[in-house]
């Protein structure tokens, strides 16, 4: 159970059979399920997100092999940010839109249609060419590539991460919050650091065929997409999106932001902090370690990044057994705080931590840094955004939060190198210290607006999905049309009886 809530409403406790309008909802871990069928939906839902943290991962080592194969073409233009950030900007495109699909048409169909978008432009991008050879066409053909693959991880974030929360809430109580981390930010993670070991074996095995390296990387980020496509085909849509969505009905925006706005503005802090600092972090690890270690080859390079990017599995691992065992709220406000405090003490020692003879102890602290991001919002931020709210607008509560997130890490992306050139450049020590400053700050800001959450426990979807029915009731909306037609029929029903019975 987590700890008491700050000054945002606390959710309101009552039990787990609901009771509104007289109609009695039973418990979702006492539908009719086995235990198969209560989990594989949470795998297929939720194992998506692996491509987005391999998709997002592997653009490091290609960036870098471009750098190496066009030299001052692709540093000396627009292409170099275009390709490494481009596909924040499609993913927030596409987070938004299937959030709205998720909500008001269906989890399954939007979750299905984004996995078709990754396959078929991870593909593309893997193969891109310019008109008639030129190495600016290949880069406008890759930047554009690369956006519309953004559109498809976008999707997996409302669909797929939503539709696993929903189907936790039909596990057994006590280990609801860890399925939802080990297939969601674990896989995201686990991505991270298949993304950059990839190219690590690639460049090993051909050291001078670059082209080869990163369009290999890039061609197996094809995989995963297709492999869940089978189990997506065979989803059926969670239990609580079937008894509170607003599919049939108009949507009430309006009583939605006033009753989730101030939590929503919290989230969205949060998320966007976490984004603006692990992606550029990520990404930029394999430019930090080839400061610190000028003359290695390649593979190295990219190994070196990979064993960095392992230490978010650890993390992500822990934390989802964490969340559990702290509740998301205490988890990631100790986790984040230390964080904080560990990337200060990295500041002061980063003068001895950059010396070559010093690589591994480099590694090792920056790991437990970023391991330490995953263990608090890392894990917790996703789960707080999708069961913070109502079924009914979660989709749409939990695409701004994200959206926001990757904003905040497509702005980290354009930032971060003007943040230890500040300093004097990232071979400089003040330029190595100064994004280390600058993210334990933000570390402690993002701790306060956890303190302002309120609490998330075992039961929260269904506590929201009470909490919110019962006001949008208070305030004249008819809740008899929400969910299918087999609750509407029900609710209708029974409504009617309470009115002949007065």
């Amino acid at each position: 159970m987590a700890d008491k809530s700050g000054p945002v409403e606390d959710i309101n406790p009552q039990s787990s059979v609901e009771y509104t309008r007289n109609i009695e909802i039973p418990a979702l871990e006492d539908v009719r399920k086995s235990r198969w069928q209560r989990s594989w939906p949470t795998i297929a839902c939720g194992a998506g997100l692996f491509s987005d943290g391999y998709l997002q991962s592997v653009i490091g080592p290609v960036n870098t092999c471009l750098k190496t194969i066009y030299g001052d073409a692709y540093t000396g233009s627009s292409a170099q940010q275009n390709v490494t950030s481009i596909a924040f900007a499609g993913t927030v495109v596409g987070q938004l839109a299937f959030g709205y699909t998720s909500d008001h048409y269906s989890r399954k169909w939007s979750l299905l249609v984004s996995t078709i978008i990754l396959f078929i432009f991870a593909a593309l991008g893997a193969g891109s060419y310019g008109a008639g050879g030129t190495a600016g066409g290949l880069f406008a053909a890759l930047t554009a590539y690369r956006f519309l693959l953004g559109i498809g991880i976008g999707g997996e974030y409302p669909a797929g991460s939503v539709g696993a929360a929903e189907s936790t809430g039909e596990l057994k109580k006590g280990h609801r919050n860890r399925w939802f981390c080990l297939f969601t930010n674990t896989q995201i993670d686990f991505g991270f650091v298949v993304g950059t070991l990839v190219p690590m074996v690639v460049a090993r095995i051909a050291p001078n065929n670059l082209d080869l390296v990163w369009r290999l990387s890039l061609a197996l980020g094809v995989i995963p997409p297709l492999s869940l496509i089978y189990l997506r085909i065979k989803l059926k849509e969670p239990e609580s999106f079937s008894r509170e969505s607003f599919r049939a009905t108009k949507t009430p925006y309006w009583l939605a932001i006033k009753f989730y706005g101030p939590r929503l503005l919290l989230v969205c802090g949060i998320w966007f902090i976490y984004d603006f600092l692990t992606y550029p972090f990520s990404i930029y690890s394999s430019a930090w370690i080839d400061v610190i270690q000028p003359h290695q080859s390649l593979w190295q390079n990219f190994g070196w990044s990979a064993l960095v990017n392992f230490f978010y599995l650890p993390g992500a691992i822990f934390g989802s057994f964490t969340s559990d065992w702290m509740g998301p709220r205490r988890a990631l406000m100790v986790f984040v705080i230390a964080q904080g405090c560990l990337g200060f003490i990295m500041s002061g020692c980063y003068a001895y931590l950059k010396m070559p003879e010093n690589i591994a102890g480099f590694v090792v602290v920056y790991g437990i840094f970023l391991m330490l991001g995953e263990m608090g919002p890392g894990d917790n931020i996703g789960l707080v955004a999708s069961k913070s709210c109502a079924t009914g607008i979660r989709g749409q509560y939990y695409a701004i939060a994200a959206a926001l997130g990757k904003v905040g890490g497509f702005i980290g992306n354009y930032i971060f190198p003007y943040i230890y050139n500040a300093g004097g450049g990232e071979d400089t020590v003040k330029g190595g210290q100064y994004p280390f400053y600058v993210a334990s700050s933000l570390c402690f800001l993002s701790a306060f607006l956890v303190w302002c959450l309120p609490n998330i426990d075992q039961d929260t979807i269904e506590k929201e999905d009470l909490r919110f029915r019962e006001y949008l009731e208070q305030n004249g909306y008819d809740t008899t049309k929400m969910g299918n037609q087999q609750w509407q029929e029900k609710r209708q029903s029974i409504s009617q009886q309470g009115k002949e019975e007065h």
